[in-house]
């Protein structure tokens, strides 16, 4: 890659009413901190050129109540190498109708060569540019069945993290956004910048960028796609305390349609496909981090250790500690 003196990475990222304001905040503190390992590293890295863009330059309320103010409107904006289109918390619809110039502009931006990242419902906005016909998307699991219905020429992956095609990238989840903000500053700065990002911003393991692209969900595939959508909202909150009747509920079905169907579906219930996920999470965080057994048991939804320790038991027939202690042999006794 070039990386001349004077040469920018020019980022651009929308600012509406009702976003998340992490879809926006994450994503620039990563660049930055991507940007700052390069530079110390080479003095002749490419710089970051970040601008706040909105449809006009009233400040932007967040669902947070902090408030953003835009640096340019969208006439005036710099043509970006990236633009980033936050989550928004609420249904996306309403504000869809109220931003025309910003869906405009987007498609323009994409037909002269810019890369689109859609955070959650944020895919919306590129969804209605129609950029996204005949494209694979995902977006938050909460409104896969609306967004089938608005834009059925796109090809809705729900039980993927992140898809991406030719310019366009779209996250299901602040986490996934995440990943893909990681992958940029791969491509941007080289491994070791985006090795360093990874680490700092998250203390969890996760799997490779590719592997959730193209292999996540692969083997939970069947007919059935409410329990492929719960599938998905399972892997995307381990440490969720909810109950199996709440998570029936969340899902407008009753907790006995909802055994039957995954039975149906997987071959195992929902608690049994709840305890298998949330093993092989923890087996990666006691392999991979540093966390205590306690703090492993959090990320995967036990409110204390002995819960963890009791799955274990009854899976692997050790304990957590005993699990870590072996994996980490093999895992740093080589060379």
């Amino acid at each position: 890659m070039n990386t001349g003196k004077h040469e920018k990475i020019k980022v651009a990222l929308i600012l509406y009413n009702h976003m998340l304001s992490t879809s926006v905040s994450l994503p620039v503190e990563m660049l930055r901190a991507g940007e700052a390992f390069a530079l110390r590293k080479n003095k002749t890295a490419k710089r970051l050129s970040i601008e706040m863009v909105g449809e006009d330059l009233s400040p932007v309320t967040t669902r947070a109540l902090i408030k953003l103010q835009p640096d340019f409107n969208i006439e005036l904006a710099s043509k970006p190498d990236f633009i980033f289109i936050p989550s928004l918390w609420r249904n996306p619809r309403p504000l869809l109708k109220k931003h025309p110039k910003i869906i405009s502009w987007l498609k323009n931006m994409w037909l002269d060569g810019t890369t689109l990242i859609g955070g959650g419902t944020g895919v919306c906005f590129i969804a209605e540019s129609g950029v996204l016909d005949n494209h694979p998307a995902t977006t938050h699991w909460h409104y896969v069945e609306q967004f089938k219905r608005a834009y059925p020429k796109v090809k809705l992956k729900p039980d993927f993290f992140i898809t991406q095609s030719e310019r366009m990238y779209c996250a299901a989840s602040l986490n996934a956004l995440a990943d893909i903000v990681v992958h940029i500053i791969h491509q941007a700065y080289g491994e070791e910048a985006a090795q360093h990002v990874e680490r700092n911003f998250s203390h969890e393991i996760r799997k490779p960028y590719e592997d959730q692209r193209y292999l996540e969900g692969a083997v939970d595939r069947h007919p059935d796609e409410l329990i492929t959508q719960i599938q998905f909202w399972m892997r995307t909150n381990l440490s969720t305390t909810i109950s199996l009747n709440q998570l029936a509920d969340d899902f407008s079905i009753s907790q006995r349609t909802l055994t039957r169907r995954f039975k149906i579906a997987t071959g195992k219930t929902p608690l049994e496909y709840w305890k298998k996920i949330r093993l092989e999470a923890a087996q990666e965080l006691l392999a991979s981090s540093n966390l205590s057994i306690q703090e492993v048991a959090f990320q995967i939804g036990y409110q204390d250790q002995a819960n963890l320790t009791r799955l274990f038991k009854q899976t692997m027939k050790i304990t957590p500690r005993e699990y870590r202690a072996t994996v980490r042999k093999k895992l740093f006794s080589q060379h």
